[in-house]
């Protein structure tokens, strides 16, 4: 009986040994996963660059009305009413008067009517900022 024990406690003690030397297949799945987290973050934040930036392109860049009439901005509402203006064509619209454009040049290139572009230079130059 006592030989039974003692075999039974080295058993043990043999198996618990044995125990701290197997890798633990846990520990490789969590690093896995966690490495699967991070790439997705990643790739999570450079599509959100890629649209901020395609977002930001289609502020500057033209789209047809539709009417065969000509282009109107991406941004810009479409009311009955007088649409406001996007800052970005705004600045665009003075810094192509400041290089010395003509304003039928300036109206091709900014998609405004020239009453639009004659009212941006007028505001501008109303608030002391000539050229």
């Amino acid at each position: 009986m006592d030989f039974a024990i003692i075999c039974l406690l080295v058993f043990a003690v043999i198996l618990l040994l044995f125990s701290f030397f197997k890798k633990d297949r846990i520990t490789k799945l969590e690093e896995e996963m966690e490495q699967m987290t991070l790439n997705h973050m990643q790739d999570i934040y450079q599509l959100k660059r890629k649209i901020k930036v395609l977002e930001e392109e289609l502020l500057i860049q033209d789209v047809p009305t539709g009417n065969g009439k000509g282009f109107r901005p991406a941004a810009a509402p479409v009311s009955a009413k007088k649409p406001a203006i996007n800052e970005i064509l705004k600045s665009q619209v003075l810094s192509l008067y400041q290089q010395g454009l003509p304003l039928e040049q300036i109206e091709k290139q900014s998609a405004l009517s020239m009453n639009e572009i004659l009212m941006v230079i007028e505001d501008q130059q109303s608030r002391g900022f000539t050229s």
